[in-house]
């Protein structure tokens, strides 16, 4: 996979300032994972002095687009890519410095392969799970991507 976590952030500051701005950043990346850490702060704050819920979701989707992104690369085809579907569980306060990770690389390698195949559109549902400094789960977030051959 040639994307990396700088190409990653780069783009963010680029052309998602807001996350940028609100500190989601890559830390690793490669063919089946990705992790992404945001930190608690004034500007990413809601009213009960924990991470406001969006930017959680930043970074959430973060992990999942990125290994998108990087197996439509490597695919040399021109593939569309669209969030069709999401939903989130909050089990904790999000405080401190907050590490997201998708390990579904997989999933969507092989829907990949199969929009190439059938010329279809394919669907696959990726799982972002927010854990704190102590390993505990503070949100997840599942996302429902859409790919297809762009024709």
């Amino acid at each position: 996979m040639n994307i990396t976590p700088g190409k990653l952030n780069t783009f963010l500051l680029l052309k998602l300032p807001s996350a940028w701005l609100c500190g989601v950043r890559v830390k690793k990346i490669d063919r089946n994972n990705c992790t992404v850490t945001v930190k608690h702060r004034w500007i990413n704050q809601n009213p009960f002095n924990s991470m406001f819920w969006a930017v959680q979701g930043m970074a959430a989707e973060l992990t999942t687009g990125a290994l998108v992104t990087g197996y439509i690369r490597n695919s040399g085809k021109k593939i569309s890519m669209l969030v069709a579907n999401n939903n989130a569980t909050f089990t904790k306060k999000a405080t401190g410095r907050i590490t997201f990770v998708c390990n579904d690389g997989h999933l969507v390698e092989d829907a990949i392969k199969k929009t190439i195949e059938t010329g279809e559109g394919q669907t696959v549902w990726m799982k972002s799970v927010g854990t704190n400094k102590e390993g505990i789960e503070v949100s997840s977030f599942n996302f429902e991507w859409t790919v297809k051959v762009k024709s």
